[in-house]
C-alpha cells in the first residue's frame, strides 16, 4: 500500500493492508509493529523526523511511523520504534483520511499534515507532537494518495503541500494559510484507480540512489497489481534526467511517471512507465546512493 523512509538504520517501512514491514533493499522484508493492525481504508504512512516543536513543548521522535486509520472512527495512529501503536489524533465521523506527510521544510511549523476527504472536498489538518489537530484548509479539491511538502527550490509553490487528484489528473498545492492552487495538469490518464496517485521530490545528492513506489494487489480494479515494490534504480534515474528538487508523480494504473519542474512556471515531462498491470499506491520514495 505504501513505502516510506529510509529510517536511521537504512531500512524502508512498508505498509500493507494487514501489517507493517521493514525492508533493506536486497533482503527479505521483516514484520514490524506486531501490536498494530491497519484499520480500513488505505493506511498510508509517514516516517517522523527528529524535530522539537518549542511552541508545542514536545518533540517528534525519529523513525516513529504515523499511519492513517480510515475505519468508522477515523484518525491517526503512531507506531513507535519498538512497534507499539498509540492513537494520537481523531477526525470527525464520516471523514476519509486520504494522505499523510511530515512538513520537513518548515512552512507548516514542521508538523504532521493529513488530507481528509468528505464527499467531494478536502480538509487539510496539521497535527503537532501532542496530537493537537488544527484545520488549515476547508473545502479544497478532492485529493488522495502519496503527498509531500515542496522544497524551497520549487518556485512559487515552495513549502506548500503537494497532493494529486486521480480523478482529474491534476496536481494541487495547499498553502499554510489555507489557499489552494493548481500546480500542473499531469497529462496522464485520469479516473478512479487510474490517475495520478503518488508524489515525491528528488533529493539533493541523490547519486546512484533509487526511487520506490508500491504496486498493490487490487483484484477487480482496472489494473490488478502484484503486491510488490516497483523501483527506478540509479541508471534509470540518470537516463530519465531527474534533477534535485523536481516533483515526481506516478499514476495508479501502470505507474506512468512524470517529472514537474517549477521555476518561473511549471513544466511537465514523462520520465518512466511501470508494468502495464501495476496498481500504484502511496508515496514515491527516494533513497540516496553513493555519488
Amino acid at each position: 500500500m505504501d513505502v516510506v523512509g529510509p529510517r536511521a538504520d537504512g531500512r524502508l517501512v512498508i505498509a500493507t493492508r494487514t501489517a507493517l514491514y521493514l525492508y533493506r533493499p536486497g533482503r527479505a522484508p521483516q514484520a514490524f509493529g506486531r501490536g498494530y493492525v491497519p484499520a480500513g481504508g488505505e493506511p498510508y504512512i509517514a516516517l517522523a523526523p527528529k524535530r522539537r516543536l518549542p511552541r508545542a513543548g514536545c518533540a517528534f521522535v525519529r523513525d516513529d511511523v504515523y499511519a492513517l486509520d480510515a475505519d468508522a472512527t477515523p484518525g491517526v495512529v503512531r507506531i513507535d520504534f519498538n512497534g507499539q501503536p498509540y492513537r494520537v489524533a481523531d477526525f470527525p465521523a464520516g471523514t476519509f483520511p486520504s494522505g499523510i506527510a511530515f512538513d520537513l521544510v518548515g512552512a507548516f511549523g514542521y508538523r504532521l499534515l493529513v488530507t481528509a476527504v468528505v464527499g467531494t472536498t478536502t480538509t487539510l489538518y496539521s497535527i503537532d507532537c501532542r496530537g493537537r489537530v488544527t484545520p488549515l484548509t476547508r473545502g479544497g479539491p478532492r485529493v488522495e494518495g502519496g503527498i509531500a511538502v515542496a522544497p524551497r527550490t520549487f518556485g512559487k509553490f515552495a513549502g506548500d503541500l503537494i497532493a494529486p487528484d486521480e480523478n482529474s489528473g491534476r496536481i494541487f498545492a495547499f498553502g499554510p494559510r489555507g489557499a489552494v492552487a493548481l500546480v500542473a495538469e499531469s497529462g496522464l490518464p485520469a479516473g478512479g484507480d487510474i490517475g495520478v496517485e503518488g508524489v515525491g521530490f528528488v533529493p539533493p545528492q541523490l547519486g546512484r540512489g533509487a526511487a520506490y513506489f508500491s504496486d498493490l494487489g487490487a483484484p477487480g480494479s482496472p489494473t490488478e497489481g502484484s503486491d510488490s515494490l516497483l523501483v527506478l534504480r540509479g541508471r534509470d534515474l540518470a537516463q530519465a534526467g531527474l534533477r534535485a528538487g523536481e516533483l515526481v508523480a506516478a499514476t495508479e494504473s501502470g505507474a506512468r511517471t512524470i517529472a514537474v519542474r517549477c521555476a518561473g512556471r511549471c513544466s511537465v515531462r514523462q520520465v518512466a512507465v511501470g508494468p502495464m498491470s501495476a496498481h500504484g499506491e502511496g508515496h514515491v520514495t527516494f533513497v540516496r546512493g553513493p555519488g
